[in-house]
């Protein structure tokens, strides 16, 4: 009898101590989407941070919500079709393409009063009601976007855009980014702000960016803001950012590993009883 009642003891110990399985899912745009599609990078990632949080932490199960080229307007609209299941913690890391796309940020009041997906602000309500919808006890985490280079997508030279240097329509990604952090203070829920807090900027997007120097017509390596007004022919030149000037990102957008590595060591940080 006495060896039984140890052996229960001692199963009910172990099971204390084993960690509890953590479900998430991960809402984003190509910065989460790519952690599980490595070939749209040219194979230049090899772990986004997705990968990196389930490594270390092996009871984590994770749910890749990230959609390539979406804004949060695109997932509010779109928030009883994408199949988003119940979960112990969701992030929701939105905001650059809004930004590229020109979508109206509004103000914190389109949040508050519940207005709708015309507006930034309002699409995050859309989203954060249903996240509470599927679980009222849940971890809801935002991340806002980080600051970005020169964009030119590695199997589309067409495929770019300037960086957060300038404003797009008259509205800075910066903007986007206190949104989140003002949304975040409204909700008293955790924000990992990577556009202030991560050290990833324009300064170290990538080492540099190649280029056709205009004046003597030879490819040179600029230096960010030198790059910023030297002309980039996407039909005749050569792939502006070699594997050479990979530094925060590899693209002068989306994260490198050295970059998920930022991202992840930020959230979980911010992941209150996740070790």
């Amino acid at each position: 009898m006495k060896r039984l009642l140890l052996l229960l003891a001692l199963t009910v110990i172990f099971a204390a101590s084993k960690p509890r399985k953590i479900t998430w899912v991960a809402i984003g745009d190509s910065i989460t989407y790519l952690n599980d599609h490595q070939n749209e990078t040219g194979n230049r990632v090899t772990k986004g941070y997705l990968t990196l949080i389930s490594e270390k932490f092996p009871q984590v199960t994770y749910v890749n919500q990230g959609h390539n080229g979406w804004t949060s307007v695109n997932i509010a609209d779109k928030i009883e079709s994408l199949g988003l299941v119940e979960a112990d913690v969701y992030t929701v890391f939105l905001g650059t393409n809004d930004w590229w796309q020109g979508k109206p940020l509004g103000t914190i009041a389109d949040y508050e009063q519940g207005k709708g997906s015309s507006t930034v602000y309002g699409a995050f309500r859309v989203i954060t009601d249903k996240l509470k919808q599927l679980n009222k006890k849940a971890k809801i985490i935002l991340i806002t976007p980080m600051q970005r280079g020169d964009f030119v997508y590695i199997n589309s030279y067409k495929n770019n855009a300037f960086g957060s240097y300038k404003p797009k329509r008259d509205q800075t990604l910066e903007q986007f980014a206190n949104a989140v952090v003002e949304i975040g203070k409204r909700e008293k829920i955790p924000v990992v702000d990577l556009y202030h807090d991560s050290g990833i900027n324009l300064d170290n997007m990538v080492r540099f960016k190649r280029l056709k120097d205009p004046q003597t017509g030879a490819y040179k390596d600029f230096k960010y803001p030198d790059y910023v007004d030297v002309p980039f022919n996407p039909e005749a030149d050569e792939y502006p950012y070699p594997q050479e000037s990979i530094d925060m990102t590899y693209d002068g957008l989306h994260p490198s590993d050295k970059g998920y590595e930022v991202i992840a060591g930020m959230l979980i940080k911010k992941w209150k009883g996740l070790k």
